[in-house]
């Protein structure tokens, strides 16, 4: 889960770049040739690195990137053949020197911590000509030698040296697959090259820190990088160990002799007998402990190409905090500093890198985690890149900077990408401080607050299932042994009356509804059972005796019924067989029809409902209808002016003697930027809106017309040739009908989309729109991918007070699907903080909220699991947990109630002994006593079972 807070005082924030991806210039000012200048020149496609980020002649726009951002650290590196072109440290090449002096000299002015890199992959092509490069032992002295000159040169402005960027990917993939330089496929100098590069770094550690330390006290490690691998079966043993194998054989191969003990991994040496070099006992002991600290690289280059990856059958993940953890007990809590994160994007990406930010966000939320949760010393942060430049084997095909370049342009600006103006927000802000979303507010609702629960369709049963009591035949049973009941002729017994409880369903109905304890119930009646052919002719009595029996029995209860009239869905409209035929609400004759319908329901059972729902979420129905948008627009159009006239039948017809209120349900998701840093994200989010709720609320609630954003979107696309679509007219006389009929706002809230908006062709509602949806990967995310996102049912909530002004608003289905069949952790967790926004828009935002309903009581059996209970009605751990809620009336703090008169009695005389106190993730269950005093309640504690429960 997300976690909202900040990082250690003094963590270092940094970015980092490579020499060679980014300096250009490669045969300029004396530098010498590397083994990646001589490997591109031989590859198909070759691109001249010179005409890349050019940060060798542009230094100052490097520096001024860095300002921008305000990192308090860089990570970069030396271009070995930059200061000597041959590779051997005679005399130094002084226009090199003098680039990386003044790159320092800039850094220490600024306080940027420098993290200086000795060698990331670029060797002089001299040693790998003379020498075979890093195949052969004798790099080790020439590395500590070029080591040396470095520490004497930069080390009075240099405390953190690297010796070596990622070995496993320079030995891997430049001695056994070939995709990096020098590009060598050969498996048996692959780990000759690694032991190599072991002993180079040991051999340099120990110089730095017997010539070096003492004068500079700096500190010095090598950057190992890994994937990370996690099982398909986690109680398998053998993909664990398959598991641990994989990260043996990438980050294990280096850090084991590092970090741990000096020598490989006894699975390495066990699987690669005859190619795995040895250690000397003397070698084991020089090279355990050559590193001050664990710096660690996490990104795309170590899960790329898959095909080359010791993926063992298992599955890959993006997971730092695991491979932070693992880190942790395989090499004895060492200080760690993330050297290199981050992702690509396309070539052909600009600035607009949306889905960096989300990857960023997750990386270093999971690092922040590690630090508070698994007590994992992470000291740094880098992310990678400063800038655009050569990606090795992908050339310019892939991007990875925070800051774009034209590689084209002669100026080669630096532009910050949206992923540059995140990461300044992280480093200004240390992390993710806690906001007002994700505190506990300790209030409560008013008294007259409505805590429901919602269920889609009931079907009404035909006949009673408990018939025996008003069945005036005697039976015998099992005459012949065939199981039979045989009617005993001329036998009458004395029966009762029929009673509503006599249909199975409704019994089970109140027995679930009591252990809900809610005051209201909202359900949807059918209409096509009520009225098979569409007409009033066909009136189902019996079905009517149903829902009559329903709402009777309710109100015996104690609930308060909400009465849906029209519930379609995308798997089923919902209509009487005849008018679905007829074109459903493509048809102007479904109006009258539905208009008859709702008068109908009023006369037959309004003496009983108070509150009634015209059609729910009518906004959706783009689902059912989408053969073209103006097969949308039209139905849409229909269902507008239908619930306008059922509105006008109760006003004028019914309220005065009924006194009901009415109003029909919209489905009022929330729309965030996905891209907060870009305007067109933010229009598209606010189009989101207009297309999904304003479409309805906004004719019904403030213009009697449909929104002109709405229109002008649809005339603009029209004009540029891009769809035909087009809003149907409201007459003026249609106007004033729809204007004004509802008598408070009614919305189903489920989730928040992250928009992005995207330029589409197409006459479907969908295409007209021009919205694509992203998932945010840093949010909790139900089964059936539902994003649980609090804070949005706060926004929409201010949203429709905005536009609309103080009505009173109920919410009146929000949830989310819980695959657990007992303990639904993620629906509790889900139902506390929606309730929780909910609680901050009444008393922070002073927003009309009247009421919540959960969503739904019972799961469907063959559809996510919604509800509360089972599909064989077993209660699950959500129930007790909103008995809790709905009982305190919220989230009290202190029990002194002022009594509040609602209905003939006071809060106080409602108010439960059980009180359940919600804070910092805890629940503790309390045993009250409560004495009614003139000046208020006073609240006093026992402990449960003392005696004292009075």
């Amino acid at each position: 889960m997300f976690l909202h807070d900040t990082f250690p005082p003094k963590f270092l924030w940094g970015v980092g770049t490579s020499a060679f991806q980014v300096e250009g210039s490669q045969r300029n000012d004396g530098k010498g040739p590397s083994i990646w200048d001589h490997f591109i020149h031989s590859q198909a496609e070759y691109f001249q690195t010179d005409e890349t980020s050019d940060s060798y002649n542009l230094l100052e726009k490097d520096v001024s990137a860095l300002d921008f951002l305000g990192v308090s650290s860089y990570y970069f590196s030396i271009s070995w053949p930059r200061l000597f072109p041959t590779g051997m440290v005679t005399a130094v090449n002084e226009k090199g020197l003098r680039y990386y002096n003044s790159l320092l000299d800039a850094l220490t002015r600024r306080h940027i911590e420098p993290v200086v890199t000795l060698f990331h992959w670029d060797l002089p092509w001299a040693l790998q000509e003379k020498y075979g490069g890093w195949k052969n032992d004798s790099l080790v002295d020439i590395f500590n030698d070029y080591a040396t000159f470095c520490f004497q040169a930069f080390g009075d402005r240099v405390k953190y040296w690297i010796t070596i960027h990622n070995p496993y990917l320079a030995a891997w993939h430049g001695y056994g697959t070939g995709i990096h330089a020098p590009g060598v496929r050969q498996e048996r100098e692959v780990y000759m090259v690694g032991h190599n590069l072991i002993k180079a770094h040991a051999r340099a550690w120990h110089n730095y820190n017997t010539y070096f330390r003492p004068h500079q006290n700096g500190y010095l490690s090598i950057t190992l990088g890994s994937h990370w691998i996690e099982p398909n079966r986690f109680k398998d043993k053998s993909d664990i160990a398959k598991c641990h194998l994989s990260m043996q054989k990438v980050l294990g191969w280096f850090a084991k002799p590092i970090h741990g003990d000096g020598d490989y991994p006894e699975e390495l040496k066990m699987e690669l007998t005859f190619l795995l070099p040895n250690f000397t006992d003397a070698e084991k002991n020089y090279i355990k402990g050559t590193a001050d600290f664990f710096a660690f690289s996490f990104g795309p280059d170590n899960f790329t190409p898959p095909n080359k990856l010791p993926k063992m059958g298992q599955t890959f993940s993006l997971n730092l905090r695991e491979v932070l953890n693992w880190i942790k007990l395989e090499y004895n809590s060492p200080r760690i500093l993330i050297a290199e994160n981050g992702w690509f994007t396309n070539g052909h990406v600009q600035t607009e890198d949306t889905t960096v930010i989300y990857l960023m966000k997750n990386f270093i939320n999971k690092v922040l985690q590690a630090i508070k949760y698994d007590q994992i010393d992470v000291f740094g942060y880098t992310a990678w890149s400063l800038l655009d430049g050569y990606e090795w084997q992908h050339g310019v095909k892939s991007r990875r900077g925070l800051f774009y370049i034209d590689f084209s342009s002669k100026e080669k600006e630096r532009i910050p990408k949206t992923s540059a103006l995140y990461y300044k927000q992280i480093i200004q802000e240390n992390g993710f401080p806690r906001n007002e979303s994700i505190t506990t507010l300790h209030k409560q609702f008013p008294c007259d607050f409505s805590w429901g629960v919602t269920e889609s369709v009931i079907k009404a049963e035909s006949f009673a299932s408990s018939p025996q009591f008003c069945d005036p035949n005697l039976y015998l049973w099992n005459v012949t042994g065939d199981g039979l009941f045989y009617k005993v002729e001329g036998v009458k017994l004395k029966t009762r009356p029929a009673q509503c409880t006599d249909f199975l369903s409704i019994k089970t109905q109140l027995e679930l509804l009591s252990r809900m304890k809610v005051t209201h119930y909202r359900f949807a009646l059918d209409w096509s059972l009520l009225l098979p052919s569409g007409n009033l002719s066909s009136l189902n009595k019996e079905a009517l005796r149903y829902y009559r029996c329903v709402i009777s029995e309710m109100l015996k209860h104690g609930v308060e019924p909400v009465v849906t009239l029209h519930y379609p869905t995308h798997r089923s409209l919902g209509l009487p067989g005849p008018i679905l035929q007829n074109g459903g609400w493509l048809n102007q004759s479904t109006v009258q029809a539905f208009k008859n319908y709702a008068g109908k329901c009023f006369k037959e059972l309004g003496d009983l409902v108070k509150f009634w729902i015209t059609i729910n979420e009518p906004n959706r129905l783009s689902d059912i209808y989408n053969s073209s948008s103006n097969d949308t627009y039209l139905a849409a159009h229909h269902l507008l002016i239908a619930h306008a006239l059922a509105w006008h039948v109760y006003d004028k017809q019914y309220r005065s003697f009924q006194q009901g209120q009415i109003s029909l349900t919209l489905h009022s998701d929330w729309a965030e930027p996905a891209n907060p840093f870009l305007e067109t994200h933010w229009q598209a989010a606010e189009r989101f809106l207009q297309f999904q709720i304003a479409w309805f609320s906004d004719p019904i609630f403030m213009t009697g017309d449909y929104p002109e954003g709405m229109r002008e979107y649809l005339g603009y696309k029209k004009r540029e040739g891009l769809s035909t679509s087009s809003l149907p007219y409201f007459t003026n006389r249609e106007k004033e009908l729809v204007k004004g009929t509802a008598d408070f706002y009614a919305l189903n809230h489920f989730t928040t989309r992250f928009v992005i908006h995207e330029s589409k062709n197409g006459s479907r509602y969908e295409t007209d729109q021009d919205i694509q949806f992203l998932q945010d990967i840093t949010c909790l995310i139900s089964s059936s991918r539902v994003a649980v996102v609090p804070s949005g049912l706060r926004k929409v909530l201010n949203w429709i007070k905005r536009r609309y002004g103080d009505i009173d608003i109920y919410i009146t289905a929000s949830g989310v699907d819980d695959q657990s069949a007992n303990n639904d952790a993620l629906r509790k967790y889900y139902i506390e903080k929606y309730v929780q926004e909910a609680l901050k828009a009444y008393h922070i935002d002073k927003i009309n909220v009247r009421g919540y309903f959960a969503f739904k009581l019972t799961d469907e059996i063959t559809r996510p699991r919604l509800g509360f209970f089972t599909s064989e009605s077993k209660a699950k751990s959500s129930v007790q947990f909103y008995n809790n809620l709905i009982s305190n009336n919220g989230f009290p703090l202190e029990f002194k109630i002022t009594p509040k008169r609602v209905s003939g009695k006071t809060c106080a005389e409602a108010a439960p002994r059980n009180l359940t106190i919600f804070g910092n993730g805890h629940q503790t269950l309390l045993q009250y006593s409560i004495l009614k005093r003139p000046e208020g309640i006073a609240v006093s504690q026992f402990p449960l079972g003392s005696g004292y429960d009075s």
